[in-house]
């Protein structure tokens, strides 16, 4: 990890930047690309802003589970979670683009109205994890910037603010760590960052399961992290980096 912490102020200011992002980007596609497939495997660019207008009726839960103390979960299931996607996914782009503009617009003004102890308020997020409210601005600005490239409409990681994707490596590292596989160290070489992802194993120095080096710009460590295309990103020897599974 890099060791820098990220506070409530930074995600709402990539929140903003990452609302414009987006929004300039769809704002370039024409309805007929939004027929077509994004860049994320098996998603047209409906299902995106789909996922991305029900992502904010979500956490709009979530915010009221802040406010009132009323446990308001993010889905009912995930179930419903993907049908109300692929229902979102046939709409008129017109319609998605409306419901988008509008559940954005709304999750925003609510989050405004938190106070601090509001803010700090326990709530959960769509895996179950015990989340303080002021994250929330943090998981949204996430889903901006990270579907911003995934529209294919011009934006690549390289275009998202430094400090994001700082923040954005150090959350992905911290999730991925303890899952199967190698031990990953990652070195940023136009940053001063470093993280180290866990594997399964405890790796020892003389076995095969010892840390696999991991370079690359800290755009393209997020973009891999995140499942994305990454360019210039190599493992020991400037060879490939593991694959990883998807995520977001």
């Amino acid at each position: 990890m890099t060791g820098t912490k990220r506070t409530r102020a930074d995600s709402m200011r990539w929140l903003a930047e990452g609302t414009r992002i987006f929004f300039d980007a769809l704002a370039a596609m024409p309805d007929e690309r939004l027929d077509g497939p994004s860049a994320l495997d098996g998603w047209s660019g409906k299902h995106l802003l789909a996922h991305v207008a029900a992502n904010a009726d979500a956490l709009l839960n979530l915010a009221h589970w802040a406010r009132t103390g009323e446990e308001r979960p993010m889905y009912a299931s995930r179930e419903q979670r993907d049908a109300d996607i692929e229902a979102g996914a046939v709409l008129p782009a017109a319609e998605l683009r409306a419901w988008a503009v509008r559940a954005s617009g709304t999750l925003a003004a609510r989050l405004a109205e938190l106070d601090e102890q509001q803010w700090s308020r326990e709530v959960r997020s769509s895996r179950g994890q015990a989340i303080p409210a002021s994250e929330v601005p943090w998981m949204r600005a996430r889903e901006f910037m990270v579907h911003a490239v995934d529209l294919d409409a011009g934006v690549t990681f390289d275009d998202l603010p430094a400090g994001f994707l700082a923040a954005l490596v150090d959350d992905i590292s911290a999730s991925r760590s303890g899952a199967d596989g190698p031990t990953l160290i990652l070195t940023a070489t136009d940053h001063d960052g470093r993280w180290t992802i866990a594997g399964s194993d405890t790796p020892t120095v003389a076995s095969s399961d010892a840390p696999i080096e991991v370079t690359g710009t800290v755009a393209g460590l997020a973009a891999y992290l995140s499942g994305r295309r990454a360019h210039g990103v190599t493992g020991p020897d400037g060879g490939p980096a593991p694959q990883l599974p998807g995520w977001l």
